[in-house]
């Protein structure tokens, strides 16, 4: 096991998305923030927090369980019973730029599971990607539009993010 980013690092690279996330988008615009759950729903709510205190007004914050829309339900390989969560989305998301939070963009089929449900739900203006680790090996066409650290993992390793929240420390490794 590889630590690769600490506590420190993560809390940068989240300052680091919020002041892209605004830079990149006018104020006058309605954002909101959709965490994919479980860790992207923490990173949501982190960022949700930093870039209302930083715009001075508040962005909502939502959790999307994708369970239902991952392509690997049915597989024969498939051997245990998927566990469906609920998703809270607690406002209209249509006309608004949606930041759609992961934590980790691999293969680009969970960015795909959620675009495809948040479409369900409404028509926003435009869905932005934000991930903590954007890590090469792409199966579907997609690219974060936000990505606070990059990085070239050989296939076969797992990169695991850590968050207090969840795991009790912040941080990601390589296993």
């Amino acid at each position: 096991m590889k630590v690769i980013l600490n506590a420190e690092q993560i809390e940068q690279f989240l300052r680091n998305l919020a002041g892209q996330i605004i830079s990149e988008n006018p104020p006058r615009l309605d954002i909101a923030v959709i965490g994919i759950r479980s860790r992207g729903e923490i990173l949501a709510q982190r960022l949700s927090s930093r870039l209302s205190q930083e715009l001075d007004k508040d962005i909502p914050c939502g959790t999307l369980d994708i369970t239902l829309y991952r392509d690997d339900l049915n597989t024969p390989q498939s051997t245990e019973q998927p566990k469906v969560r609920t998703t809270e989305i607690g406002f209209d998301i249509d006309d608004k730029i949606i930041v759609l939070v992961d934590d980790v963009l691999y293969t680009g089929r969970s960015a795909r599971a959620a675009m495809d449900a948040l479409i369900d739900l409404g028509r926003p203006r435009a869905i932005r990607l934000a991930v903590l680790v954007d890590r090469a090996g792409r199966e579907f066409p997609v690219q974060a539009d936000y990505a606070g650290y990059r990085t070239d993992v050989a296939p076969g390793k797992l990169v695991q993010v850590n968050l207090v929240e969840s795991d009790g420390k912040d941080e990601v490794v390589i296993e």
